[in-house]
């Protein structure tokens, strides 16, 4: 047999053994694709971060919001589901068939999900403490009030205990595979998470005052609108969306070839707007229908807006505030759950197809690394709160590095890699663009130009508002 033959022999083996993988290691069908992609993004980005920011900015934000995430953060949803499905690999694979010369930008990238889910396991293990209280019954006493939550954190066995539960939670299910774990477990939580969402929305929305809520979220007030306010909103796509991650490049490599990627695109695009804007309706309506001080809550809230202000608003259900509450962190704590396991098989798929090694080793070694790291942020409230930078504990160490630096630089490179130095042509036919069509076109403005523009305001603001 001639050289030329052989290496014919191997490029169809090696294309079976790629068919072979997809098929048994890929999603089995478009809906747990984007059950499992809506399961990444609907997350604390959407139950924790986006009601803060809808209750520092109101309407104008959510209004602004949906205007990018159908423009912008949908161009950006797509281009990283196709790199995915196109090349059929893991984010470093990924890159590396784009282009051999930023095969590097794929192990940059890789730093993303490494540094964010340690943290946000520390995170969920805090919702799960909550909840936990909840279901003891501690939320009719008044006891997660006051200062429970600064109490808890400084803490140094307890916040580590529900870490690592959480944790652990999610390495499970990762180490079950792609089919029998991620997409059967998105398969149940997704609707038990919209029948959540929805049964509170509407208990809230029936309190006597509820509406003043409604129309602070839904009536525009042109007067808030600030420059903050959009790179607010930019920023929020990130979070919401899983952009510049590593997870949809992942996600996208098990997606089947004969799903479209912009309707599944547009149907992940609803399913994150939609669960974020519930949350924003159980949230901010309770708190104008039980709070003693609606406009102060709304006005300080901030990121402690789930865990100091929200105990306290169903303090005030009275017989109802216990299971409301309990209702409530379930709901959260299934969100967090989906967006760690994406996270975490991010790494996991990097290990298993570019390193070659067993998933269970993989997982082995990605816990490893997420116990240390997140031991690390789980202590800087405690014992190492000495250790801080600029006034940042570990853990906003951590978000400010990954969320305020490295995604924006991520995001800036993958559009900059697809629109400049590759066939921008073989992304848009993976996605489904015709030829020179006004769709395909706007596309490649948004990528080449628009997409950079909006990323690198992100990346400034952020670096200015730190420093």
């Amino acid at each position: 047999m001639s050289e030329n033959e052989n290496q014919e022999q191997a490029a169809v083996q090696e294309e079976k053994g790629a068919a072979h993988e997809k098929k048994h290691h890929g999603f089995s069908s478009k809906l747990g694709f984007v059950l499992a992609a809506a399961g990444s993004a609907v997350g604390l980005g959407n139950l924790w971060r986006f009601p803060y920011l809808a209750a520092r900015h109101g309407g104008i934000f959510i209004l602004f919001y949906i205007a990018f995430a159908v423009t912008f953060g949908f161009a950006l949803l797509i281009l990283e589901i196709a790199i995915g499905r196109k090349t059929g690999k893991d984010v470093v694979g990924a890159f590396g068939e784009l282009n051999k010369k930023t095969k590097w930008f794929g192990f940059f990238s890789l730093v993303v999900p490494v540094i964010i889910v340690p943290y946000y396991c520390v995170i969920g293990g805090w919702v799960l403490k909550y909840l936990v209280s909840y279901m003891n019954g501690m939320g009719a006493t008044g006891a997660l009030t006051g200062d429970f939550f600064a109490t808890f954190i400084s803490g140094s066995w307890e916040p580590l205990i529900y870490f690592l539960i959480f944790a652990a939670m999610a390495f499970v299910v990762v180490v079950l595979g792609v089919q029998k774990g991620i997409e059967k477990v998105s398969k149940i939580l997704m609707p038990i998470l919209a029948i959540l969402a929805v049964v509170l929305a509407v208990f809230v929305l029936c309190q006597p005052n509820a509406w003043k809520g409604l129309s602070y979220i839904f009536v525009p007030d042109f007067g808030k609108f600030s420059g903050e306010m959009l790179l607010d909103a930019l920023g929020q796509l990130f979070y919401s969306m899983s952009l510049a991650m590593c997870i949809m490049i992942t996600y996208g490599s098990y997606m089947k070839k004969d799903a479209n990627i912009q309707k599944s695109g547009r149907q992940i695009s609803v399913c994150d707007t939609s669960f974020a804007i519930v949350a924003s309706l159980i949230i901010i309506p309770a708190i104008f229908a039980f709070s003693a001080n609606p406009d102060g809550d709304l006005a300080s809230s901030g990121p402690s807006l789930m865990f100091v202000v929200l105990p306290n608003v169903f303090g005030a259900f009275s017989s109802f505030g216990n299971l409301i509450g309990m209702l409530f962190f379930l709901l959260v704590l299934f969100a967090a759950l989906t967006s760690a396991i994406s996270l975490f098989e991010a790494i996991v798929a990097v290990l298993c197809r570019h390193f070659k090694l067993k998933r269970l080793v993989s997982c082995f070694i990605v816990f490893g690394v997420i116990v240390v790291l997140g031991t690390l942020s789980s202590l800087g409230f405690g014992v190492l709160n000495g250790i801080q930078l600029n006034g940042k504990t570990i853990l906003d160490m951590f978000d400010f590095i990954s969320n305020s630096v490295l995604m924006p630089l991520v995001a800036i490179g993958t559009c900059v890699i697809v629109g400049y130095f590759t066939n921008v042509r073989l992304i848009t036919e993976e996605i489904g663009l015709k030829e020179k069509s006004a769709r395909e076109k706007y596309f490649k403005i948004m990528i080449r130009f628009v997409a950079p523009v909006c990323l690198i305001a992100i990346l400034v603001s952020g670096l200015m508002s730190a420093f």
